[in-house]
């Protein structure tokens, strides 16, 4: 309801405004119109009474005959409703109003059908055309946010299809170290909690600050390298993070895991996973991934994964003309590398 009439208030405010302007050019072309003196026109202005009766022509053409007959593309009623109207506007003008205000002289004959439309179509078209500006206006308004509203539901979307994934990989992995009785279960437990935790209550929003998402991405490559221990090497390197950006959570992340899952998948030696973050001085995010993977086995659903398709989606509402995405394998070696502009925080 406070919206309702907030929005009418608004419209009304506007209408308000074009209307006096447009009072204000009726009478400027309409000075010296006035030849002779009545004791109607003492009472009421001649133009008050007369740019009334168009104006109200004007209100029932935009309020009405639009909306209810134009919008819903019943053209021919439209037209002969606008044709009726106008007719009536020009008797109450040509036989009421004229004989009221200038009885021995304008009111005396009737000018002729183009003489009075020239005279009563432009403040009903500028009315009018107002009017349409004003419905297009809000019209763009309604689309940005069903498309701010969407934008947000698919951002949702593909982050709850995020966090299943991990969590299923990573519980399962916990699971194998429980049954062995593993020294490393607590550890496991208390980096999976922090990630968890970062997951499903600090990254609530479309943008984080970039320490926390460093620090989650630190946690969640700790707990890679438990399970990988002496199979391989694992390089994580985050250089020059300012404290005054922002980022969009989990994007970084889908790459790291799939770097991991695909070498370990393929490897059971020699795992060895580049992880290089870094951020310049103009906000610019420079983050390369690079892993080594086994020819032997089948790595093309790397491309093909849910996460990879749901972070390019992520890239491409968020960042869309912001960031550089690349792909690409040498030899046995996949290498991913993003450069993404960051948001300034305030």
């Amino acid at each position: 309801m406070i919206q309702f009439i907030k929005k009418h208030s608004r419209e009304l405010l506007y209408q308000i405004i074009i209307t006096s302007i447009l009072f204000i050019f009726y009478t400027f072309i309409q000075k010296g119109g006035i030849h002779e003196y009545t004791f109607i026109n003492s009472v009421i202005p001649y133009q008050i009474v007369f740019f009334s009766n168009y104006m109200l022509a004007a209100i029932i053409t935009g309020y009405y005959l639009l909306p209810k007959l134009y919008s819903k593309n019943k053209y021919t009623a439209f037209l002969l409703s606008l044709i009726v109207l106008l007719f009536l506007v020009i008797l109450i003008d040509e036989f009421v109003l004229e004989k009221l205000y200038f009885p021995t002289t304008r009111g005396t004959y009737f000018p002729g059908l183009i003489f009075t439309l020239v005279e009563t179509l432009p403040v009903i078209l500028l009315f009018v055309g107002f009017k349409f500006a004003w419905d297009y206006h809000e019209k763009q308004r309604e689309i940005e946010s069903l498309k701010n509203l969407v934008q947000e539901s698919e951002l949702q979307f593909l982050k709850s299809q995020i966090n299943p994934h991990f969590l299923f990989n990573n519980l399962n992995n916990l699971y194998s170290y429980a049954i062995e009785k593993s020294s490393k279960t607590p550890k496991i437990i208390l980096e999976l909690s922090s990630v968890l935790r970062y997951m499903l209550y600090d990254c609530k929003e479309n943008f984080v600050w970039l320490d926390k998402e460093i620090a989650h991405l630190k946690n969640f490559t700790e707990l890679y390298k438990l399970q990988i221990e002496h199979r391989g090497i694992i390089n994580f390197s985050a250089n020059n993070l300012p404290n005054n950006y922002a980022i969009a959570p989990l994007i970084l992340m889908v790459f790291i895991e799939n770097a991991f899952k695909h070498s370990i998948a393929s490897q059971t030696e020699g795992i060895e996973i580049d992880i290089f973050i870094e951020v310049l001085n103009d906000g610019l995010l420079n983050f390369t991934c690079k892993n080594r993977f086994s020819n032997i086995t089948n790595t093309n659903s790397l491309a093909k994964g849910i996460g990879l398709v749901n972070v390019k989606k992520r890239l491409n509402l968020l960042y869309e003309h912001s960031h550089k995405l690349s792909i690409k394998e040498i030899d046995d070696v996949y290498i991913v590398k993003l450069s993404m502009q960051l948001k300034p925080t305030v």
